[in-house]
């Protein structure tokens, strides 16, 4: 069965959003590219299905542009809080179900979730937060923190569980974690069964909470 492509505007072609924009459309989705600035519509609009120069404030100008047919809007918008915040809420009143929007402080943050923004992104403290974890674990390949206390990482198998299976490893019995897949060059077994054997330099994908990723990482690795 084809892979459905999804529908995505992203509003602010700055360098997050402008990002963005690149990699969806490069994935094969339909993306509308909005921005008020008419150079950095032309600059995306090889990279984008439709590239518009619109006021994101403007609720007829989002409306002529079919905004309400798109299940998932990136507000990348930069320096311009007010923008940023007016922009959000409008498309939460048109019932957008997912608005994702780039925050740039803890009070912009605290607006965006009163408005009901379904997920609050801070681009430079979650690349510091993944880079931090690179610099301090030889183990550690990558890193997304879900919430304040839940985390996934992608851990690389040592010398020390080589050719041990999941059942050996006990992971969730002994550290509280869940082993979700086993990366093996390009192939990846997702829901590995107990009997897995796991080999040195596998990549494991584990979901825990971060005490227990660490006790993991220190101990069981």
């Amino acid at each position: 069965m084809a892979k459905k492509n999804k529908q995505f505007a992203v509003i602010g072609l700055g360098r997050f959003g402008g990002s963005i924009c690149k990699e969806l459309y490069k994935m094969g989705h339909q993306v509308l590219a909005i921005d008020n600035n008419d150079s950095k519509v032309n600059e995306f609009a090889s990279f984008a299905t439709h590239a518009v120069i619109a006021n994101s404030t403007d609720e007829k100008a989002l409306q002529s542009l079919g905004i309400r047919n798109f299940e998932f809007v990136i507000v990348a918008i930069g320096d311009d809080i007010q923008t940023s915040i007016l922009t959000t809420l409008l498309l939460k009143e048109m019932n957008i179900p997912n608005v994702w929007v780039k925050a740039q402080s803890l009070y912009h943050h605290k607006v965006l979730e009163k408005i009901g923004a379904d997920r609050i992104i801070h681009p430079e403290q979650d690349m510091g937060i993944r880079i931090a974890q690179h610099l301090t674990s030889e183990k550690i390949v990558d890193y997304i923190e879900l919430s304040d206390e839940y985390s996934i990482v992608e851990l690389l198998a040592t010398p020390k569980i080589n050719e041990k299976t999941l059942i050996d490893l006990d992971v969730r019995a002994k550290y509280g974690c869940t082993i979700l897949a086993i990366k093996r060059g390009e192939k990846v077994d997702v829901s590995p069964l107990p009997t897995e054997v796991i080999y040195e330099k596998d990549l494991l994908i584990v979901i825990g909470h971060k005490n227990d990723l660490k006790r993991f990482e220190d101990d069981g690795m």
